[in-house]
């Protein structure tokens, strides 16, 4: 049985999940995401528990349960003038940190450098904050990739299924690779086959695919191609369950003091607000879910 019929769908069904990633990051995008949410326009958002307004953000998803919210694994730090480091502070997990405390900017570095155990425990512990701070995630994700072992090989998927596990969670990871999405390299097929196989054993829901438009702004775009190119990814969904994600921000002074890509973030906020798309959305019969459907089909499995 497909993921879509467990989820008491048709196994043709498109089904389509909308995400905001970078919730706590700072206020702008706490209050972009906060909108889009209670409009309904996306289904979910994960929160950077190492940030500086993730409190915030965990604050407004406990008073809010209604809305999904899960959790942002982040174990990179990437801005040069806003940086962050981990919230373990019961245990080591220097092997996580470059000589001034603060995470590795890419995923590389950290790669190169984390250590197992560490990374488990710092996994845990992200997800402990957002419990101490009120919050019931629905799902939990990873910051720029860092834990799936992108640029080495290294990866770290065995200690996130069994946190994800321990806390009923189900994870972004997708079941089948779109090469040509963007979103992960080809020497990435083989390898999400055999994790998917174990995300299944340890008993923790995953996506079937995984979408999304490059994070920056490209050469001579604007929000009209934007909003044609998302028309044309909505177009190409596949049977099945699909995450798209987005990092959606209101445009203002604080956003520009440290990101780098402060036009996007705001075409990201209107892209699912428009009206062109959310009718794109309803023509091409793709129907929205949530990420407490595959957390309450991951509670009904176990």
């Amino acid at each position: 049985m497909s993921l879509a019929q467990e989820l008491g769908y048709q196994s043709d069904d498109r089904l389509l999940l909308i995400n905001a990633d970078d919730y706590g990051l700072c206020h702008s995008m706490n209050t972009a995401v906060q909108q889009l949410l209670t409009e309904g326009a996306i289904s979910s958002a994960t929160i950077m528990m190492p940030c500086g307004w993730a409190r915030e953000a965990a604050h407004w998803s406990a008073a809010h349960p209604q809305y999904d919210v899960g959790v942002h694994l982040t174990f990179t730090s990437e801005w040069e003038s806003y940086s962050w480091g981990p919230v373990t502070d019961n245990g080591d997990v220097s092997s996580l940190t470059t000589t001034e405390g603060y995470f590795y900017p890419d995923p590389r570095s950290f790669e190169l450098h984390a250590e197992p155990e560490h990374v488990k425990r710092e996994l845990v512990n992200q997800i402990e904050r957002a419990l101490k701070l009120g919050m019931k995630p629905s799902h939990a994700d990873n910051h720029m990739g860092s834990l799936y072992g992108l640029e080495t090989g290294k990866h770290f998927m065995a200690e996130v299924l069994d946190v994800c596990a321990a806390y009923g969670l189900p994870f972004r990871l997708p079941r089948f690779v779109q090469v040509e999405s963007g979103v992960a390299p080809q020497e990435m097929v083989e390898q999400a086959r055999a994790v998917a196989a174990l995300a299944d054993a340890k008993g923790v829901v995953i996506l079937d695919y995984l979408l999304g438009l490059p994070f920056t702004l490209q050469n001579g775009e604007s929000y009209d191609s934007f909003k044609a190119d998302m028309k044309r990814l909505l177009a190409s969904l596949k049977p099945g369950v699909s995450e798209l994600i987005i990092h959606p921000s209101h445009v203002t002074d604080e956003l520009n003091a440290f990101h780098r890509e402060p036009v996007k973030r705001g075409m990201e906020f209107q892209i699912f607000r428009d009206a062109e798309v959310r009718k794109a959305i309803e023509e091409q019969g793709i129907k929205l879910i949530r990420w407490s459907d595959l957390q309450q089909l991951q509670r009904r499995r176990a």
